[in-house]
């Protein structure tokens, strides 16, 4: 038996990844800033804060065979952290994401371009947006000596109160739907394919890479190999939730997101969201043995989290929300 050290264990791969470690008869170690985790049977957690050094230190030198970290070191520094992993462990897995790719070749193969690398646009590539970060990050692996890293790229993924349609989180598409409120999305993204993937085939791949020599200075796509246009997810939700969805100019759209106009609000949605996201997941199927055809399908996933959600939840409004009922007044939509 080897023991398991998940940083970030309660995201939308997480909830589902330590489970089925315990299941696969893995002791594990979950680290959160608060008790408010869920009660997994057979699991330690540490209160604490990932980023504190003083914390993680002594934790990680305690010995853990892998340690699977889905962290997002946005506001520190990675290379103060990775040594730490790969010193004191035999198999560290790093998220990365599948928001790297550029949009230049479809299906998405682990060898596909970077935006790092391919884009034109040069403040993008100068900036700390998230698909240029967690590919210097990658980069910072494959540059070391080390041996025992993995870098794992999931795509869009969905769990328990993570449902996303484009660029919205729960409570802007979900929860609208649930308010019966209509939702206001960008027309250009209506027929642009996208990759959901369910969090719980999601932690099973990650759970089957684990401590497998093949696996060592690799990249895999985790995810499923399912795609759908935009506006297919969004009958999916129509048909699960009544969710009427409103399609408007992507100018009009990020105004309502942000009206101070982000440039990182854009970019997700342009430099993502807007691309073919077809995704190819033959190189993690053949290296754990699991098979696409026993993923759950997008629509039964969604289906399955809906269901999942409270019954006493009571959706609220949020600033794009009501930014989001102002439009649709004013244009009388």
């Amino acid at each position: 038996m080897k023991n398991i050290l998940v940083l970030g264990a309660t995201g939308a791969m997480g909830r589902y990844l330590v489970p089925e470690l315990t299941k696969m008869g893995y002791e594990v170690a979950t680290v959160a800033l608060d008790d408010a985790v869920p009660s997994w049977e057979g699991v330690t957690h540490f209160k604490g804060d990932a980023f504190d050094k003083g914390f993680l230190e002594p934790l990680v030198k305690k010995g853990f065979g892998a340690i699977i970290d889905f962290m997002n070191y946005r506001r520190v520094d990675f290379a103060d952290y990775y040594k730490l992993f790969l010193d004191n462990t035999e198999h560290y897995i790093f998220l990365s994401s599948c928001r790297i790719y550029a949009d230049e070749e479809w299906p998405i193969k682990e060898t596909s371009p970077r935006l790092l690398e391919a884009s034109h646009d040069e403040v993008l590539k100068a900036s700390h947006d998230y698909c240029i970060y967690k590919a210097q990050q990658e980069d910072l692996l494959s540059s070391s000596p080390y041996q025992n890293w993995t870098v794992v790229r999931p795509a869009t993924t969905f769990s328990t109160m993570r449902l996303q349609l484009v660029t919205l989180e729960f409570a802007n598409c979900v929860g609208r739907a649930l308010q019966g409120k209509k939702v206001v999305l960008p027309v250009q993204a209506k027929d642009k394919p996208a990759t959901l993937s369910w969090g719980g085939d999601v932690a099973k791949m990650i759970a089957h890479i684990l401590f497998k020599e093949k696996a060592k200075r690799e990249i895999y796509n985790v995810c499923s190999a399912e795609h759908r246009t935009w506006e297919e997810i969004a009958e999916y939700y129509r048909s699960l939730i009544g969710l009427e969805a409103v399609w408007v100019d992507k100018e009009d759209y990020l105004s309502i997101l942000d009206p101070k106009m982000d440039i990182g609000v854009r970019w997700q949605l342009e430099y993502a969201r807007l691309f073919h996201r077809i995704t190819d997941n033959s190189k993690v199927l053949e290296l754990t043995g699991l098979r696409q055809e026993d993923m759950l399908p997008m629509y039964e996933g969604l289906k399955l989290e809906i269901g999942n959600i409270p019954k006493d939840y009571i959706p609220q409004d949020t600033p794009v929300g009501l930014r989001m009922d102002e439009y649709i007044k004013k244009h009388n939509l």
